[in-house]
């Protein structure tokens, strides 16, 4: 291409990752030392247990990154998927937060790559949800309608930013000095908007949900938070506590045990009040803050196979009402790679308990309980029938392309 070097999608997908992270620190400064703290826990705890590496090497853990972003509209998340495509990452599964113990009035899908080459070279994902006006048990006709107008005059992403974005996904890339110019205005998309807030509008959508609020009382979104990886989340946790930044209440999702890790495991700093600019009804615009954004992090372990996530399911629920958690996942799961393996309730590759098959997607009871303990109050759910449609498939037919199942890569991950 007129003698410039061409930037594969993964190289693209690596600096949008990088140059979305040093924004985000810009933004939001606890996140800096959150990196710091992972990063260092990550260094000992390979010193310490050598054969972690199994689960992703050191530079792969330490530079992986999962993001979230919230749309509101099926037209958003096409635009999303689009953007996302020119730096190979596609929709993977279908995640419905309405009716998690903590719901939230969204469905949800993970975009990320697809291949084990390419997770390996940078496994960027981005968890991205839309507004579930649909569903009347939280949006009844009256407001329902206000939001999607409210939705209607915003406009997320440049139409040129998508167009381009579609020829470097047909391309595969694109030259050097094309790069230099699509990311930073892919990155320029998920800045934190300093336009004043309706302050009215923001606050009776907070009733309903303060993610609702998030959504569709802003003009534009934003990257909501950016993730690092640990390969020991208690002790991440225990550091960043002795540092004097405030965690959430509990790591989510399986316990602490002296078994296989599986799945994932996430826990967070709490939001931080923001400072943020806010229109009033006499169109005085004053200074105030919002707890919106908040620093999580993440453990991967062993993607479980449809019998191993069917058992996870008891062992959670079982958990969830026990005092030792690790005793009741002791009496679920087997306490060695070789008997998960052996069982068929996890991937491993070419059936080698040594090569564990990462999991590298999302538990939407444990997004859920991030998302409200981040929050100042639940959403509330009304007693109204939800007759939506919303499933994998509506999903699949709004943004104008399949959404990849993941259980299907993992088998094709571990032949």
């Amino acid at each position: 291409m007129n003698g410039q070097p061409f930037v594969p999608t993964w190289r693209l997908r690596a600096r949008f990752a990088a140059d979305l992270s040093a924004m985000y620190a810009r933004e939001v400064p606890a996140y800096t030392t959150l990196v710091e703290v992972s990063a260092q826990v990550n260094r000992d705890h390979l010193t310490a247990h050598p054969k972690a590496e199994r689960l992703g090497s050191l530079d792969r853990v330490t530079a992986e990154r999962h993001g979230a972003i919230r749309v509101g509209t099926p037209g958003e998340l096409a635009d999303v998927a689009a953007l996302f495509a020119a730096f190979g990452m596609f929709p993977v599964g279908f995640y419905d937060l309405r009716d998690a113990a903590s719901p939230v009035p969204v469905v949800s899908t993970a975009f990320r790559p697809i291949y084990a080459d390419e997770l390996a070279r940078n496994p960027f994902r981005v968890f991205t949800s839309m507004l579930a006006t649909d569903d009347a048990r939280f949006f009844d006709a009256d407001l329902r309608a206000r939001v999607l107008r409210a939705l209607s005059t915003r406009t997320l992403f440049d139409p040129q930013l998508i167009a381009d974005a579609g020829r470097f996904a047909a391309d595969g890339g694109c030259t050097a000095t094309q790069a230099d110019e699509f990311v930073p205005r892919a990155v320029a998309a998920f800045a934190l908007s300093r336009e004043p807030i309706d302050r009215a509008w923001y606050q009776e959508l907070s009733q309903v949900s303060a993610v609702a609020a998030d959504i569709a009382g802003v003009s534009s979104t934003h990257i909501n938070h950016l993730t690092p990886r640990v390969l020991d989340i208690d002790d991440l946790y225990v550091r960043m506590s002795a540092r004097g930044i405030t965690m959430i209440d509990a790591i989510q999702g399986p316990p602490r045990w002296d078994g296989p890790d599986v799945l994932l495991r996430q826990t967070s700093f709490r939001a931080l009040a923001e400072p943020r600019r806010f229109a009033d009804a006499d169109g005085a615009v004053s200074e105030g803050t919002l707890r919106v954004r908040f620093g999580e992090v993440e453990a991967r372990g062993v993607a479980l196979t449809p019998a191993g996530r069917a058992r996870y399911d008891t062992a959670f629920a079982e958990a969830a009402a026990a005092t030792d958690r690790a005793e009741v996942w002791a009496r679920h799961f087997p306490r060695t790679d070789a008997e998960m393996c052996a069982s068929g309730l996890a991937y491993y590759q070419h059936g080698n308990p040594a090569k564990p098959v990462v999991y590298e997607d999302f538990l939407p009871a444990s997004a859920a309980g991030i998302f409200r303990s981040n929050t100042d109050s639940d959403a509330v759910a009304g007693a109204a029938t939800d007759t939506s449609a919303y499933s994998g498939e509506w999903l699949a037919g709004a943004i104008g392309t399949d959404l990849h199942d993941p259980y299907a890569l993992y088998e094709k991950a571990a032949s």
